[in-house]
């Protein structure tokens, strides 16, 4: 954390290096919905690698760049692939990006996953606005000295997910045609897919969909003060629901099921935020 700061400062004033934008939103896709990437106007592509302290991506469904244009008319940043805990990376390095978009101007996060549904009222290809969430990866990117720079020593939680921006989703959504769910998100350290009976606990707990992101960068997100708005993409249902078993190739063919949905809806949202 004796870092942090000048390693955001040296990130933001490399990406501000290589474009004018100063965008106003930020974006982070989930397994295979980085399909939106695809309808940014100008873009400007920087490969993660490229950027000073960035980490990369190893995961399959994650590319590995950053892109700065406009969507809809809005200045946006998007990361093209994400950064999880499972990798081998720290929370503080997973939610890294999140400092670096605030410090070259984002105010609003929207921030995506791929889920497994936890709530059996749930089917694979629901959108589920994010209402809260169980960090029950053990870890936390707040440990360690607070730079008051970054923000305060003991963020406020429980407004993480903005209530006007869920509003605004789930109007969205209804004006399309189709419902959202709402939910509880349980982010868990992965990389192995919940038991039954881990599922089970979870479900009393009172979670909807569980996956292994999001959390540490909704919780840095928070601690900076952005707004945030969280979707996640029910990929499949979780482990015991249904009798078969669970792999990586049926969350990203749900993820591309559901993309036409997901994409129309994303690009009503974003002239709204």
């Amino acid at each position: 954390m004796n870092h942090a700061y000048e390693h955001i400062q040296e990130a933001a004033s490399y990406i501000q290096s290589r474009t004018s934008a100063r965008p106003e939103i930020g974006l982070i896709l989930g397994s295979g919905l980085g399909v939106l990437a695809d309808l940014v106007e100008n873009p400007v592509t920087i490969p993660y690698r490229e950027i000073p302290h960035f980490p990369v991506s190893t995961v399959e469904g994650h590319a590995g760049d950053l892109l700065i244009g406009t969507i809809e008319g809005r200045a946006v940043v998007m990361m093209k692939g994400r950064f999880h805990m499972y990798e081998g990376y720290g929370p503080e390095v997973t939610a890294f990006p999140v400092r670096v978009m605030k410090a070259i101007g984002a105010e609003k996060l929207l921030v995506t996953n791929a889920a497994g549904g936890i709530n059996t009222s749930y089917e694979p290809g629901d959108l589920m606005v994010i209402s809260d969430h169980l960090n029950l990866t053990g870890r936390n990117p707040l440990i360690g000295a607070n730079d008051s720079r970054l923000g305060v020593r003991f963020p406020d939680m429980s407004q993480a997910y903005s209530p006007r921006l869920r509003q605004l989703a789930k109007a969205t959504a209804e004006g399309q045609g189709f419902s959202l769910r709402e939910g509880v998100y349980a982010g868990l350290l992965g990389p192995n897919y919940e038991t039954p009976a881990e599922i089970r606990m979870l479900r009393t707990m009172g979670a909807d969909a569980v996956g292994m992101s999001t959390v540490s960068e909704v919780i840095v997100a928070s601690h900076a003060g952005l707004e945030v708005l969280g979707i996640s993409c029910i990929s499949n249902m979780a482990a015991g629901i249904l009798d078969q078993p669970l792999s990586h190739d049926e969350v990203m063919e749900t993820a591309d099921k559901v993309k036409d949905a997901f994409l129309k809806l994303v690009l009503a949202l974003i002239p709204k935020m």
